[in-house]
């Protein structure tokens, strides 16, 4: 990676001007009412079914769900094209009202098949059991399965019907509201920290401000940290309540559905347990000593007596990196290519067919993603790019979810995406083998600590830091079900006490940190997602062990659970790779992978002379 700007990495390179996808292929030159005008009559004629479900027969409910599938296809195709439109400008009034129009006319659409839902899951075991026996539903025979788990939380039709059509102008408008709020938050930095003439003040996008936080110099931290802080201010009561009212909105739906718990629903989705959930959780919090073990070493790296909330993800690196777009590209082909040539092909095409958008632009969504779309097309990833070497594994970890997409493409619409707790998988997995190609053509002592310093700092954000947001996201809303709507001192509370349980003595928190929760958009739009992180991360670093011991002849599992999609339960797709997810011990050993990697980082700390 260059440390400055060299004469062959152009300004636009660094910032990945021009890398943008092509979001037309969704429509394939088709508009987008007459698209929703085919979905709606496809979903008419299947409206015909209603009260007869549980009398059809294999081949008969199989018809029904390829039409099913056809008009999921139609109707994804366009809400993609919707939504990722708005994401690449949240601030465009015609884009948001495109996404609005497209989510209104498709739930109007959803309510005419409600029914169908419903009638499936009251079918009796003995016949469903029949009919999913039979090869023809094969395509969508685990979802069906699925389908029947929610039977004791499903409502009467006329409610179903009722919370689906107040659905868009409810929570999933309050969730748009909070995207908006969060992509329109802009953070002033003196302007040599902003790329601008020094002794101005220039306004950024919160990435960009927070990518600040990776820089080697203290001072430069501490700036960019308080200018967040600041920046968060000004919406603060407005996102709090946002936050306070999909709270509530949430525990209304868990009475009525009569779920035991806030997360009950979520672990539903997922597939596990509330019981293994818990499981998971309990032994991450018990070995919270590895973060504060390792924010302890790195205040010594620093040379200082105890980190700062700012200091976290500093860079130990001894030079400042900045890495152009084309750089990047290379590093993650090469080090996929080492793993399988095939996934290398697979992911040149984002690179070279424009299913990537790139640069860090005004009004963009935070953060970064990959967009399945639809089994017949390609996923897209959206990316934040800063130009530091965070944006290298954040580029290789999107790639791990685009390769999954594409390689469960011929599972179908209804088993092409997994549950959550699988879906950091292969990301995860893409990362660990991007670090460790890149670990092998370093020779200096300092720049193996530091890239295994940011690998041990990946999982502890991924593992440590995810399950403490979930315990933050625990205390919110068991709070908010007790004590009533929530301040944002309350919020900030709860947030610090999540925090510090995790880091106890080894990092001190400022006291603007207590609002930083609020552009957090995980807890607001998907309610209980942040463990599948760290569930995801240990099952990842587990199959990469595998593949460490086991060398090429592993990538074949690898790539069968990859193809697999979301067509089995977490539990037999772990088995396609040897990882016996119903194990209780399951959890420890993948936690005592990544306390091996903190003694990898100790040693190499200690080789590279940065410890007195």
């Amino acid at each position: 990676m260059n440390s400055q700007t060299s004469g062959s990495t152009t300004e636009a390179d660094i910032k990945a001007e021009g890398v943008h996808w092509d979001l037309d292929t969704l429509l394939d030159g088709e508009e987008i009412d007459d698209l929703l005008d085919s979905a709606e009559a496809s979903i008419d004629s299947l409206a015909g079914l209603r009260g007869t479900i549980a009398t059809l027969d294999a081949g008969q409910l199989a018809d029904a769900m390829t039409a099913l599938a056809g008009v999921q296809d139609v109707l994804g195709r366009v809400g993609y094209f919707a939504m990722l439109r708005f994401s690449e400008n949240t601030l465009d009034p015609e884009r948001g009202a495109l996404m609005m129009k497209v989510q209104e006319r498709s739930t109007t659409m959803a309510t005419k098949l409600v029914f169908f839902e419903l009638e499936w899951a009251d079918v009796d075991d003995q016949h469903s059991d029949a009919l999913l026996g039979d090869p023809r539903l094969d395509f969508c025979a685990h979802h069906l399965r699925s389908i029947r788990r929610y039977r004791s939380h499903l409502l009467s039709e006329p409610e179903e019907r009722l919370l689906t059509e107040k659905s868009v102008s409810g929570s999933g408008a309050w969730v748009r509201l909070f995207d908006e709020l969060t992509s329109a938050v802009t953070v002033d930095l003196p302007g040599e920290l902003a790329g601008a003439e020094a002794n101005t003040t220039t306004s950024v996008g919160i990435e960009q401000a927070l990518s600040l936080l990776a820089h080697p110099d203290r001072e430069t931290r501490h700036i960019a940290a308080e200018a967040v802080t600041e920046g968060l201010a000004p919406g603060l009561r407005t996102r709090a309540f946002v936050f306070n009212t999909l709270l509530l909105d949430k525990s209304v739906d868990d009475r009525l559905r009569s779920y035991p718990s806030w997360i009950s629903a979520r672990n539903l989705d997922n597939e596990a347990t509330d019981e293994s959930v818990q499981s998971l959780i309990d032994s991450v919090v018990a070995r919270y000593d590895i973060p504060q073990r390792w924010y302890s070493l790195k205040a010594q790296v620093l040379g200082l007596e105890r980190i700062a909330d700012y200091d976290r993800m500093a860079s130990v690196a001894t030079d400042e990196s900045t890495v152009g777009w084309s750089e990047a590209k290379e590093i993650v082909l090469d080090a996929y290519g080492s793993f399988s040539p095939e996934l290398a092909v697979i992911v040149k095409r984002f690179f070279d067919e424009n299913w990537i958008d790139a640069p860090a632009t005004p009004g963009k969504r935070p953060g970064a993603f990959c967009a399945y779309t639809v089994p017949n097309h390609h996923p897209y990833l959206l990316l934040n790019w800063t130009s530091r070497g965070r944006d290298v594994a954040t580029l290789a970890h999107e790639l791990g979810h685009g390769l999954h997409a594409y390689l469960s493409r011929d599972k179908g619409i209804f088993h092409q995406s997994t549950p959550l707790t699988l879906a950091e998988t292969a990301s995860v997995f893409g990362e660990a083998v991007t670090n460790n190609a890149l670990l092998t053509r370093l020779e200096d002592p300092s720049a193996r600590f530091a890239l295994l310093a940011s690998t041990l700092e990946d999982s502890i954000a991924t593992v440590f830091r995810q399950v403490a947001m979930s315990r933050f996201e625990d205390a919110v809303h068991t709070s908010r079900r007790e004590e009533g709507e929530l301040s944002v001192d309350r919020f900030g509370e709860l947030w610090v006490a999540s925090q510090k349980a995790m880091l106890g003595d080894s990092v001190e928190l400022s006291e603007g940190y207590s609002t930083w929760w609020s552009y957090i958009p995980h807890f607001i739009g998907t309610p209980g997602y942040v463990y599948a992180y760290a569930y995801g991360q240990l099952l990842a670093l587990s199959v990469y062990a595998r593949y460490v011991e086991r060398g090429a002849e592993f990538v074949p599992s690898y790539l069968e659970l990859l193809s697999a999609g979301g067509s089995m339960s977490p539990a037999e797709l772990g088995s396609i790779v040897d990882c016996d997810l119903t194990d209780p011990g399951f959890w420890d050993a993948g936690l005592q992978i990544v306390d091996g990697q903190l003694s990898a980082a100790e040693s190499a700390a200690r080789e590279a002379g940065r410890l007195s």
